[in-house]
């Protein structure tokens, strides 16, 4: 089974997110915040992290950039996907620059988030 680690300081969203994933079958972990994450993603390297951009504690960019420096070894490293009501051009390439592997923007429903973790070999 997948799993999907959701970082998001609201709670509606990380409930929609898991609704989504949980009905296609991964395994689901929440984190309120960047900070909160990293612990996380260091106890249970998850398979894929869908990341806001704007939290409180730890932005979505500076977990990323926190994230990058993180040695995992021989295991492939997690896949990152930008999950965020940001849309400008700037604050996506921003995003990819930063190692994001994917972006999607708020709201979105199950087909566009399945998408996505399609065209980076998750789904």
């Amino acid at each position: 089974m997948k799993s999907c680690l959701i970082v998001d300081d609201s709670k509606v969203i990380r409930k929609v997110a898991r609704h989504i994933l949980e009905s296609m079958n991964f395994s689901v972990e929440e984190a309120c915040d960047g900070e909160v994450a990293l612990g996380q993603v260091r106890a249970n390297r998850p398979d894929v992290i869908l990341l806001d951009w704007n939290m409180p504690v730890m932005s979505g960019m500076e977990f990323l950039h926190a994230f990058n420096a993180m040695d995992f070894g021989d295991a492939e490293r997690p896949r990152v996907v930008f999950c965020t009501t940001e849309n400008s051009i700037d604050h996506i390439r921003a995003a990819i620059e930063a190692g994001a592997d994917e972006y999607v923007m708020k709201p979105f429903d199950r087909e566009t988030l399945e998408g996505k973790l399609q065209l980076i070999g998750i789904a």
